[in-house]
């Protein structure tokens, strides 16, 4: 069986929306998938996504993501060969930024390592993070536009900065804090490990749903975006300048795992965005333009651009086009609100 001359991937956040694509192109690659879940519930939901891969997917339950005890299990049958981490609290507005978010981003990131070193027998070969254009991105410096990121640029906040900040600024800081913990552990366990760590940091993250999306009650915060433009009069203003598609989000993950050059990297997966642009694209589909606000059209706010090439030369992956994305993300929220009101 194909699954197993590739071997098993301990996957976190695989309820997700990114991990749900994970997920998928794993197993279309070849790869077995060892999903973790909070519940035996939570993982059936998700594991009943992919009947067709029944044979290569199973699961193991953690409770707390930021003890490395916790996936003691996981690691059990000496099965795992590679990990991709893609769980970690998003939270735009915490009660205590330390308990809410730094200390649960920077934990989780930190103990799915020392879990690998612990339990993994020494055949994990590779972790892949999920990080995010907010561990890249300056705040502070707004738009900047005639500026390009790339992967040497990293989110300045500092940890007192971050524990006296709120809302949007705490969590870009939880994600640049919690990828810096990850390099920081891989360079003092260097001598310990078998495995090593490549980072991917998409932008707001669009496209479609692994599986059939029946309702939009639990939508991802990125894809939120783009349904509140779904049968309103606005397009939103600019916020951050950059989109990945789920499934190049996905690919990006995988070949990071498989692909012996990105041991050691942080990849920028995404390409330059703007709201307009997007809705102008998906209009373009009759049956959208009816559910579409016009907004300005052809308008391009100026701002940085966003170099996302490392991740084309090095693991091979291929952009799709910002009219691709905004239109099949579109059809697949209309259709959810569809079924929503039939149900």
């Amino acid at each position: 069986m194909a699954a197993q001359t590739k071997g098993t991937i301990l996957v976190t956040g695989g309820g997700g929306f990114v991990g749900g694509q994970i997920i998928r192109e794993a197993l279309e690659s070849g790869f077995a998938v060892r999903l973790t879940a909070r519940s035996a519930s939570s993982a059936a939901r998700t594991i009943a996504r992919f009947p067709s891969f029944a044979t290569s997917l199973s699961s193991a339950i953690v409770v707390d993501m930021t003890t490395p005890e916790a996936y003691e299990a996981a690691f059990a049958d000496g099965s795992i060969t590679h990990i991709v981490h893609s769980a970690s609290p998003f939270n735009l507005s915490p009660q205590d930024t330390l308990r809410d978010l730094l200390k649960p981003a920077i934990k989780g990131a930190t103990s799915i390592l020392e879990a690998a070193l612990r339990y993994g027998g020494g055949k994990v070969k590779r972790v892949v993070a999920t990080s995010s254009f907010a561990a890249i991105h300056d705040l502070s410096t707004g738009a900047r536009e005639g500026y390009t990121y790339d992967e040497k640029d990293w989110n300045p906040v500092t940890w007192e900065e971050a524990v006296a900040s709120t809302g949007t600024v705490a969590y870009c800081a939880s994600k640049a804090l919690a990828e810096k913990a990850m390099w920081d552990w891989i360079a003092a366990h260097k001598a310990e490990i078998s495995f090593g760590l490549a980072t991917v940091c998409p932008p707001w993250v669009f496209g479609p749903y692994a599986h059939e999306l029946r309702d939009t009650k639990t939508l991802s915060e990125s894809v939120q975006l783009l349904n509140v433009i779904v049968d309103s009069d606005a397009v939103p203003a600019f916020d951050f300048g950059g989109y990945a598609d789920s499934r190049e989000v996905a690919a990006a993950h995988v070949r990071a795992l498989e692909v012996p050059e990105a041991e050691g990297k942080r990849f920028l997966v995404g390409q330059d965005f703007r709201y307009q642009a997007a809705v102008d694209l998906a209009r373009e589909d009759p049956e959208l333009a009816k559910r579409l606000p016009v907004g300005k059209t052809g308008e391009w706010v100026p701002a940085y651009h966003i170099d996302g090439t490392l991740a084309t030369r090095v693991l091979g992956l291929e952009y799709g086009t910002l009219k691709d994305t905004a239109t099949q993300t579109f059809r697949q929220l209309v259709k959810a609100r569809e079924l929503e009101a039939a149900a």
